[in-house]
């Protein structure tokens, strides 16, 4: 049995942020800062109830009658009850003999175009310990991206802002920026094993190495172009948000629309139509947020019985970072044009292409991943490379179409052109050399 360590990160990094940002808004009290205190404070008590709201709704505590464990999420302490149950089954496992185990069937990575299914006995403490890690993996992605990506953005503007930065706020950046990171990595192997669900997946050490440099880039950049600009170009900056919000949020629905499924029905037993759309209304938010920061490796489908998308959709990760990095490079140059005199001591032209390199090393990370360390490459059906290629092919000529259509216009048109002046010049020799057909058609 595997320890529990990734329910620990979570834990070590859900207290530290929130300790950290409790005393970075009395800071702010303290220094007659009310509205820094109070977007400190509700960045960082939103996602803590979200998070509550997440490990009851896994565990399915209000069915089964838990006032206690309830009153502890009631009181912010759910993670932190959930962590030493956690321990607690991984110190007493194989001390009792389990009463019945379930039997599992996982395929093996294939070898030389072969695969084994192998069958694997599935004790209950297993069984609840992988439901501890399912539950803290869910919760580090809602404390990554409703929590630490709003208040990673919200302390680096105040310290543009104010031209300073002090020991707490860059204690307290470094931690959301690691939590964010941290989520993204758990969204990335949570995308993996749902997919793949039917083979044992095993996530080399390469990997995680690349997955977080990926994402550290990727993220980073995108969080300080959102700044710059917001810092320029204030009013704008809730255009942008809200567009990316929106698009993204409503674009699972769109889908759901046009597909004319039925409602889904089996998202938990308990919960009624209005429950339901409350909770899908809050996995699509949660999409949006993913989304505005990082791409997102799980693909909402609400009309599929597992809520996501299984298949690999090259064509939509190419367009996203195409999408993306014009928008990235859009941002700098709006901020580059209107900067102010804050920036007086920067070197404008080296930071954008510091940021836009930054962005491109992201991309490269992420071509390294899945061209050689991703644990299912041997699924794929043709090489990353290849598939990337071929999507900027499509893309390209779908962008060339209207040049190439316009080119053909103009080659019928001198064709044309050519046609007439040959037979001009037809009718004029032979009305010279006494044609009598000429003549013929002239008298009549």
């Amino acid at each position: 049995m595997k320890f529990p360590g990734s329910v620990l990160v979570s834990l070590a990094l859900f207290i530290a942020e929130t300790v950290a940002a409790l005393r970075l808004s009395g800071a702010y009290g303290a220094a007659g800062d009310r509205m820094w205190q109070a977007l400190t404070l509700l960045f960082a008590l939103l996602p803590c109830a979200l998070v509550q709201l997440s490990l009851v709704f896994i565990h399915r505590d209000v069915s089964r009658d838990k006032p206690l464990v309830l009153l502890l999420h009631l009181l912010q302490l759910g993670p932190l009850v959930r962590c030493v149950q956690a321990l607690y089954i991984y110190v007493h496992a194989g001390r009792v003999e389990e009463p019945y185990v379930s039997i599992t069937k996982k395929k093996q990575m294939p070898k030389d175009g072969y695969s084994e299914e192998v069958e694997k006995e599935v004790g209950q403490a297993e069984g609840k310990l992988c439901t501890h890690r399912s539950a803290f993996s869910r919760a580090s992605v809602i404390q990554a991206f409703l929590g630490s990506a709003p208040q990673l953005t919200l302390q680096l503007y105040i310290c543009v802002l104010q031209q300073d930065i002090t020991a707490a706020r860059s204690i307290f950046m470094v931690l959301s920026l690691l939590s964010i990171v941290y989520g993204a990595l758990r969204c990335n192997i949570l995308a993996i094993k749902i997919k793949y669900d039917d083979y044992n997946v095993k996530v080399k050490p390469a990997a995680y190495l690349c997955i977080f440099l990926w994402r550290s880039f990727e993220i980073a950049t995108r969080v300080i172009v959102l700044v710059l600009f917001s810092s320029v170009l204030q009013i704008w900056i809730l255009l942008v948000v809200l567009v990316n919000l929106f698009v993204f949020f409503f674009y699972p629905w769109i889908l759901f629309c046009q597909s004319k499924s039925p409602f889904p029905e089996n998202l938990e037993k308990a919960l009624s139509r209005v429950g339901t759309t409350i909770a899908l209304c809050l996995l699509t938010l949660l999409y949006a947020g993913i989304n505005m920061f990082c791409w997102s490796a799980v693909q909402l489908e609400l009309n599929d019985p597992d809520l996501i998308n299984k298949s690999q959709n090259w064509y939509r990760l190419t367009v996203y970072y195409m999408l993306r990095f014009i928008e990235n490079a859009f941002l700098l140059l709006m901020w580059y044009i209107y900067r102010t005199d804050t920036y007086l001591y920067v070197c404008a032209p080296l930071l954008v292409l510091q940021l836009l390199l930054g962005y491109c090393m992201a991309i490269f990370f992420m071509l390294v991943f899945y061209q050689f360390c991703h644990p299912c490459k041997k699924l794929f059906s043709s090489s990353v490379s290849e598939d990337l290629l071929s999507c900027c092919k499509i893309l390209c000529f779908f962008c060339k179409s209207p040049k190439s259509s316009k080119l053909v216009d103009k080659a019928d048109l001198k064709s044309t052109a050519n046609t007439d002046e040959a037979w001009n010049s037809s009718k004029t020799t032979d009305s010279q050399n006494g044609n009598p057909h000429q003549s013929v058609s002239s008298n009549a």
